[in-house]
């Protein structure tokens, strides 16, 4: 058995996937996990990842974003 708790969900607005984040804690122990939940029409993905990861994957995408939205900050 596992307990869940939601920290976010929402839609893509292109491609209209649904993505939910969940913190992820086995009742038989160990670390807890984030869980990225993924689906896209009938198709789920899921990842179960560690905090050392999350925080790898998560500053990549900020970074990511922040690099987008600098040219347009200057126009």
């Amino acid at each position: 058995m596992e307990q869940s708790s939601r920290i976010d969900r929402f839609t893509a607005p292109f491609g209209g996937q649904d993505i939910e984040l969940a913190q992820i804690a086995y009742d038989a122990g160990g670390m807890p996990l984030l869980r990225l939940r993924i689906r896209e029409k009938h198709r789920f993905t899921i990842f179960e990842v560690d905090a050392a990861t999350a925080a790898r994957w998560g500053h990549a995408m900020v970074k990511w974003a922040e690099e987008q939205a600098a040219p347009h900050a200057e126009g």
